[in-house]
């Protein structure tokens, strides 16, 4: 499916029944990697896994910012009118998430998974990686994680979703940025998973369904 935001066509896919949950992917990824997290899901939530602007099937611009893809975001909630939804990102798209949830009364739980405040918000052997792949490639998404995101405490506190802030315990984001994230968040949970890393609960992996399940039916107990 399309949805026509800030001038550019987001693809998405729709599945399932019940309340909104968005599913924003990683840098150089796209929505499939959620496919068998979404095969749980789509019982319990009408799931909306979006490819973000230049990635997947969406459309590619000039430039890449992660205010753009948040702004996408945002944009996307207000077209197909999403009210109570629950967002989740990982790594860029948890990025994204917080950007997106920050004063937006549209989402009222937010999950993140390794994501950073800053391009030093990262472990020091993954910046020297993207940088190196930059300089071969010259490619706009190494870029963007060289550069951005420029997160301040002031945005993070902004956020009044419920919240909970997850990472591997062997994630490419330092433990302190994850708990930093968490502190500045009005009442976030902070969960560090034992035996995962940056993304082996979530790419193509069921186990992210069972956090967020778990997390969004405490609500209602």
């Amino acid at each position: 499916m399309i949805a026509c935001v800030n001038g550019i066509r987001l693809f998405y896919e729709k599945t399932g029944q019940g309340r909104p949950l968005v599913m924003v992917h990683g840098n150089g990824e796209d929505h499939t990697i959620f496919d068998e997290a979404v095969a749980e899901l789509s019982e319990s939530f009408t799931c909306y896994c979006v490819d973000s602007r230049c990635h997947g099937q969406s459309s590619e611009t000039g430039e890449l910012h992660y205010t753009d893809m948040a702004a996408d975001m945002r944009a996307f909630l207000e077209a197909l009118e999403l009210r109570d939804a629950v967002f989740y990102g990982f790594s860029d798209g948890g990025i994204v998430a917080l950007l997106a949830a920050a004063g937006n009364e549209r989402v009222t739980t937010l999950i993140t998974s390794g994501a950073n405040t800053s391009p030093r918000g990262v472990k020091l052997s993954l910046r020297l990686a993207i940088a190196w792949g930059y300089l071969r490639t010259r490619d706009k998404k190494l870029r963007l994680m060289l550069r951005e995101p420029q997160i301040s405490d002031r945005t993070l506190a902004s956020i009044r979703a419920r919240t909970l802030v997850l990472a591997g315990e062997g994630d490419l984001i330092p433990e302190k940025e994850t708990r930093h994230i968490a502190a500045a968040v009005p009442g976030a949970r902070l969960k560090l998973l034992p035996g995962e890393d940056h993304g082996s609960y979530i790419v193509h992996s069921s186990k992210i369904a069972g956090l967020i399940k778990d997390f969004v039916q405490e609500e209602t107990q």
